[in-house]
């Protein structure tokens, strides 16, 4: 692979600080409340979602204009969930929830959503490793 861009992030756990070395981000981790934390800090699973978002998002652009699409109405949200997956390991699954516009709504952006999936970096990273879901709005 032909490295284009590396980002560099260290943490200290759940609970702490994460940090990218640039320092364009740097937020305070806590474990949410559902998992019995304070829920008064960021948690991977929230930063994964916005991150997974926001690259089908771009993605879907990219394949839009390449399919001579206007997907300029269009989002994303990515919901993660963590759960366990036997005793002592935990996994996690995706929905993405892709809402269109009217106009690309059936064939076409069904068409749109599977061709994004193919190319998007977190889609293609979690391929295999983890249950994602399309979902159309």
């Amino acid at each position: 692979m032909n490295i284009l861009y590396t980002a560099i992030a260290t943490a200290s756990g759940r609970e702490g600080r994460a940090a990218t070395n640039d320092g364009r981000l740097a937020v305070t981790l806590a474990h949410p409340v559902e998992l019995g934390g304070s829920g008064q800090g960021t948690n991977p699973e929230q930063l994964f979602a916005t991150g997974y978002a926001a690259c089908f998002a771009s993605a879907m652009q990219n394949v839009g204009r390449r399919m001579k699409l206007d997907v300029s109405d269009a989002s994303v949200t990515a919901e993660v969930g963590l759960g366990g997956i036997g005793e002592g390991r935990f996994g996690l699954e995706v929905t993405l929830r892709v809402e269109l516009p009217d106009e690309l709504q059936g064939e076409a952006g069904q068409r749109l959503v599977e061709a994004t999936h193919q190319v998007c970096p977190y889609s293609n990273a979690t391929r295999g490793n983890i249950a994602v879901n399309l979902v159309i709005e």
